[in-house]
């Protein structure tokens, strides 16, 4: 069996093809089935509807930026087993991202406007980080899920009791991050050295304050 070998113009029509699907595919396909699909659609009121839609949106722009992330870290990753633990995450988030598309649409409303901005920052973030060496590259996907994790459970307690559909992605959206930092820590990733985690921090709140509305 041989391993077919990418030019650099091959990898940026795959890089391009990419980012297409994950920020204008309207249904892009899960591989595993959403948590809510047993659950039934409680209706809520206009002003709940709209928070959990809002709520939502930042859920959608997350893992677009994740999607994001990781093909930017696989693009540049110096290890063949790494670039194939970015990707399979990656593939994860895509269910993410299938499951709150699915739940905008059923709270009538759309994913953010943003979200070409949101994929190309995230898309060099990513990249840069991996440039920095495959052991940083790690610390930056644990960062990253950590503050995910925190942020997920903020949503849990925000989201309006009767919403048992979004809670539910949620709350698997949150095991699965979960998963990605304890792997990635499995792999060898090493802490982010200060002021990092902060400008994280500061970059995920104005994402999700502007993505909210917009």
């Amino acid at each position: 069996m041989t391993t077919r070998t990418y030019s650099r113009f091959d990898r940026a029509l795959i890089e391009i093809e990419r980012a297409l699907g994950t920020i204008f595919d309207p249904s892009p396909v899960a591989l595993r089935p959403s948590p809510a699909d047993d659950i039934a659609d409680t209706p809520l009121d206009d002003a709940a509807r709209r928070h959990a839609a809002g709520l939502m949106r930042v859920n959608h722009v997350g893992e677009v930026c994740a999607q994001a992330l990781y093909f930017g870290q696989a693009a540049v990753a110096h290890d063949e087993r790494q670039r194939g633990q970015m990707l399979a995450a990656a593939a994860e988030e895509t269910d993410h991202l299938a499951w709150c598309g699915e739940r905008l649409r059923e709270l009538d409303s759309r994913p953010s406007l943003l979200n070409p901005l949101w994929y190309a920052g995230a898309y060099a973030i990513g990249a840069g980080a991996g440039i920095l060496g495959d052991r940083l590259s790690l610390g930056f996907v644990v960062e990253t899920e950590r503050q995910v994790e925190a942020h997920l459970d903020d949503h849990l307690e925000r989201l309006p009791d009767d919403d048992a559909r979004s809670r539910a992605i949620v709350s698997k959206m949150k095991d699965d991050e979960a998963r990605h930092a304890e792997n990635a820590l499995a792999a060898g990733a090493t802490a982010l050295p200060s002021p990092l985690p902060d400008l994280m921090r500061f970059a995920s709140w104005v994402m999700k304050t502007v993505a909210y509305r917009i």
